[in-house]
Protein backbone atom coordinates (compact mmCIF):
# COMPACT_ATOMS: atom_id res chain seq x y z
CA UNK A 1 0.00 0.00 0.00
CA UNK A 2 1.45 3.44 -1.03
CA UNK A 3 1.44 6.36 1.37
CA UNK A 4 0.83 9.70 0.49
CA UNK A 5 3.61 11.88 0.59
CA UNK A 6 3.47 14.19 3.47
CA UNK A 7 5.14 17.89 4.45
CA UNK A 8 5.41 19.66 7.50
CA UNK A 9 5.12 23.32 8.62
CA UNK A 10 4.66 23.67 4.75
CA UNK A 11 3.71 27.78 4.09
CA UNK A 12 -0.05 28.61 3.03
CA UNK A 13 -1.17 31.63 1.13
CA UNK A 14 -4.70 31.83 1.39
CA UNK A 15 -6.43 34.05 -1.39
CA UNK A 16 -9.61 34.35 -3.46
CA UNK A 17 -8.38 32.46 -5.71
CA UNK A 18 -8.29 28.50 -6.79
CA UNK A 19 -4.67 27.29 -8.15
CA UNK A 20 -5.05 24.67 -10.72
CA UNK A 21 -1.72 21.68 -11.37
CA UNK A 22 0.29 23.28 -14.36
CA UNK A 23 -1.60 26.65 -13.58
CA UNK A 24 0.26 30.05 -13.61
CA UNK A 25 -0.14 32.76 -11.05
CA UNK A 26 1.43 35.88 -10.57
CA UNK A 27 1.23 37.40 -7.22
CA UNK A 28 1.89 40.98 -5.87
CA UNK A 29 3.36 40.56 -2.48
CA UNK A 30 3.55 43.41 0.48
CA UNK A 31 2.75 42.05 3.57
CA UNK A 32 5.65 41.38 5.95
CA UNK A 33 4.01 37.78 6.71
CA UNK A 34 4.78 36.73 2.93
CA UNK A 35 7.59 38.53 1.85
CA UNK A 36 9.96 36.44 4.11
CA UNK A 37 8.04 33.52 3.12
CA UNK A 38 8.46 34.05 -0.43
CA UNK A 39 12.08 35.38 -0.66
CA UNK A 40 12.94 32.14 1.20
CA UNK A 41 10.89 29.84 -0.62
CA UNK A 42 12.21 31.78 -4.02
CA UNK A 43 16.36 30.69 -2.53
CA UNK A 44 15.45 27.54 -1.56
CA UNK A 45 13.33 26.03 -4.70
CA UNK A 46 11.25 25.38 -2.16
CA UNK A 47 7.02 25.52 -2.67
CA UNK A 48 4.46 27.01 -0.43
CA UNK A 49 0.78 26.29 -0.38
CA UNK A 50 -2.32 27.71 -2.01
CA UNK A 51 -5.58 27.71 -0.41
CA UNK A 52 -8.42 29.53 -1.63
CA UNK A 53 -10.39 31.62 1.04
CA UNK A 54 -14.21 30.32 2.53
CA UNK A 55 -13.78 33.30 4.50
CA UNK A 56 -11.86 36.47 5.47
CA UNK A 57 -9.75 38.62 3.19
CA UNK A 58 -6.40 37.93 1.40
CA UNK A 59 -5.19 41.12 2.66
CA UNK A 60 -4.62 41.34 6.54
CA UNK A 61 -7.30 44.61 7.70
CA UNK A 62 -6.60 45.54 11.75
CA UNK A 63 -9.61 43.69 13.77
CA UNK A 64 -10.97 41.88 10.55
CA UNK A 65 -12.20 38.24 11.54
CA UNK A 66 -8.92 35.78 10.91
CA UNK A 67 -8.87 33.74 7.52
CA UNK A 68 -10.75 30.29 6.94
CA UNK A 69 -9.82 28.90 3.80
CA UNK A 70 -10.22 25.36 2.20
CA UNK A 71 -7.92 22.59 3.34
CA UNK A 72 -7.34 21.29 -0.07
CA UNK A 73 -5.22 23.53 -2.33
CA UNK A 74 -1.98 22.93 -4.38
CA UNK A 75 1.24 23.08 -4.03
CA UNK A 76 3.44 26.71 -5.84
CA UNK A 77 6.65 26.88 -6.90
CA UNK A 78 8.14 30.24 -7.85
CA UNK A 79 9.61 30.69 -11.15
CA UNK A 80 10.27 34.60 -11.40
CA UNK A 81 10.72 36.78 -8.87
CA UNK A 82 11.57 40.60 -9.27
CA UNK A 83 11.71 43.65 -6.38
CA UNK A 84 10.09 46.75 -8.10
CA UNK A 85 10.48 48.84 -4.78
CA UNK A 86 11.54 47.81 -1.34
CA UNK A 87 8.90 45.55 0.29
CA UNK A 88 7.07 45.01 -2.46
CA UNK A 89 7.89 41.90 -4.66
CA UNK A 90 6.15 40.79 -7.79
CA UNK A 91 6.20 36.71 -8.63
CA UNK A 92 5.16 33.93 -11.45
CA UNK A 93 4.68 30.86 -9.85
CA UNK A 94 3.03 27.58 -11.60
CA UNK A 95 0.90 24.74 -9.56
CA UNK A 96 2.17 21.54 -9.16
CA UNK A 97 0.49 18.89 -6.67
CA UNK A 98 -2.42 19.23 -4.65
CA UNK A 99 -2.67 18.40 -1.07
CA UNK A 100 -4.81 17.87 1.71
CA UNK A 101 -4.40 19.90 5.18
CA UNK A 102 -4.12 17.65 8.22
CA UNK A 103 -3.73 20.42 10.56
CA UNK A 104 -2.77 24.03 10.34
CA UNK A 105 -1.52 26.62 13.09
CA UNK A 106 -1.47 30.44 12.60
CA UNK A 107 1.82 32.02 13.52
CA UNK A 108 2.05 34.97 15.75
CA UNK A 109 3.05 37.35 12.82
CA UNK A 110 0.47 36.09 10.85
CA UNK A 111 1.66 33.10 8.12
CA UNK A 112 -0.10 30.28 7.95
CA UNK A 113 1.64 26.95 7.95
CA UNK A 114 -0.10 23.06 7.88
CA UNK A 115 1.00 19.70 8.01
CA UNK A 116 -0.22 18.47 4.64
CA UNK A 117 -0.79 15.08 2.30
CA UNK A 118 0.08 15.51 -1.21
CA UNK A 119 -2.69 14.24 -3.25
CA UNK A 120 -2.35 11.73 -6.42
CA UNK A 121 -2.17 13.15 -9.41
CA UNK A 122 -4.21 13.14 -12.35
CA UNK A 123 -3.99 10.08 -14.09
CA UNK A 124 -3.09 10.55 -17.93
CA UNK A 125 -6.60 10.23 -19.89
CA UNK A 126 -7.42 10.94 -23.50
CA UNK A 127 -9.92 12.73 -24.09
CA UNK A 128 -12.74 10.65 -25.55
CA UNK A 129 -14.65 12.08 -29.13
CA UNK A 130 -17.60 13.38 -27.41
CA UNK A 131 -15.46 15.72 -25.34
CA UNK A 132 -13.15 16.66 -28.03
CA UNK A 133 -14.90 19.60 -29.01
CA UNK A 134 -14.26 21.07 -25.35
CA UNK A 135 -10.83 20.78 -26.47
CA UNK A 136 -10.78 21.92 -29.98
CA UNK A 137 -13.04 25.56 -28.32
CA UNK A 138 -10.07 25.57 -25.59
CA UNK A 139 -7.50 25.89 -28.33
CA UNK A 140 -9.41 28.30 -30.28
CA UNK A 141 -9.62 30.82 -26.64
CA UNK A 142 -5.66 30.32 -25.96
CA UNK A 143 -5.10 31.10 -29.89
CA UNK A 144 -6.68 34.31 -29.58
CA UNK A 145 -5.01 34.99 -26.22
CA UNK A 146 -1.58 34.71 -27.60
CA UNK A 147 -3.03 36.88 -30.41
CA UNK A 148 -4.00 39.75 -28.34
CA UNK A 149 -0.98 39.38 -26.25
CA UNK A 150 2.22 37.52 -27.35
CA UNK A 151 3.96 38.21 -24.95
CA UNK A 152 2.14 37.07 -22.11
CA UNK A 153 4.08 35.32 -19.40
CA UNK A 154 0.54 33.66 -18.23
CA UNK A 155 -0.55 31.52 -21.58
CA UNK A 156 2.48 29.25 -22.66
CA UNK A 157 1.40 27.05 -25.78
CA UNK A 158 0.39 23.99 -24.87
CA UNK A 159 1.41 20.54 -26.39
CA UNK A 160 -0.61 18.00 -28.29
CA UNK A 161 -0.06 15.65 -25.49
CA UNK A 162 -1.92 18.43 -22.76
CA UNK A 163 -4.61 18.87 -25.38
CA UNK A 164 -5.45 15.64 -25.41
CA UNK A 165 -5.63 14.81 -21.43
CA UNK A 166 -8.90 15.34 -19.78
CA UNK A 167 -7.24 16.99 -16.54
CA UNK A 168 -5.02 19.91 -18.04
CA UNK A 169 -7.98 20.92 -20.75
CA UNK A 170 -10.63 20.97 -17.86
CA UNK A 171 -8.10 22.53 -15.41
CA UNK A 172 -7.09 25.72 -18.01
CA UNK A 173 -11.10 25.99 -18.76
CA UNK A 174 -11.60 25.87 -14.90
CA UNK A 175 -9.49 29.15 -14.84
CA UNK A 176 -10.66 30.80 -17.82
CA UNK A 177 -14.81 30.43 -16.86
CA UNK A 178 -16.62 33.09 -14.37
CA UNK A 179 -17.52 30.54 -11.98
CA UNK A 180 -18.18 31.01 -8.24
CA UNK A 181 -14.37 30.00 -6.34
CA UNK A 182 -16.60 27.39 -4.13
CA UNK A 183 -17.64 25.64 -7.37
CA UNK A 184 -14.10 25.73 -9.18
CA UNK A 185 -12.66 24.48 -5.83
CA UNK A 186 -15.10 21.61 -6.47
CA UNK A 187 -13.81 20.81 -9.57
CA UNK A 188 -10.21 21.18 -8.08
CA UNK A 189 -10.75 18.42 -5.89
CA UNK A 190 -12.33 15.98 -8.16
CA UNK A 191 -10.39 12.67 -8.36
CA UNK A 192 -11.34 11.51 -11.81
CA UNK A 193 -10.14 14.26 -14.62
CA UNK A 194 -12.83 12.47 -17.25
CA UNK A 195 -15.96 13.46 -14.70
CA UNK A 196 -14.23 17.11 -14.16
CA UNK A 197 -14.07 17.34 -17.62
CA UNK A 198 -17.64 16.45 -18.36
CA UNK A 199 -18.74 19.08 -15.59
CA UNK A 200 -17.04 21.70 -17.24
CA UNK A 201 -18.61 20.50 -20.80
CA UNK A 202 -21.51 20.93 -19.03
CA UNK A 203 -20.88 24.74 -17.90
CA UNK A 204 -19.69 25.28 -21.27
CA UNK A 205 -22.73 24.23 -22.81
CA UNK A 206 -25.07 26.05 -20.25
CA UNK A 207 -23.00 29.21 -21.64
CA UNK A 208 -22.60 28.40 -25.11
CA UNK A 209 -19.51 28.76 -25.08
CA UNK A 210 -18.35 24.89 -26.55
CA UNK A 211 -21.68 24.40 -28.88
Amino acid sequence: MAYPLTLKSLPLFPLETVLFPEGILPLRVFEVRYLDMVRKGHAAGAPFGVVALTSGREVRQAGAPQEQFHLVGTLAVIDQLEQPQPCFLTVVCHGTERFRITQSHHLPHGLWIGDVEQMAPDVTTPIPDYLRKIATALTKVLQTIHQRSPQSRLTPEPSAEQLNDCGWVANRWCELVPVPIALKQQLMELENPLVRLELVGDILGRTGIAN
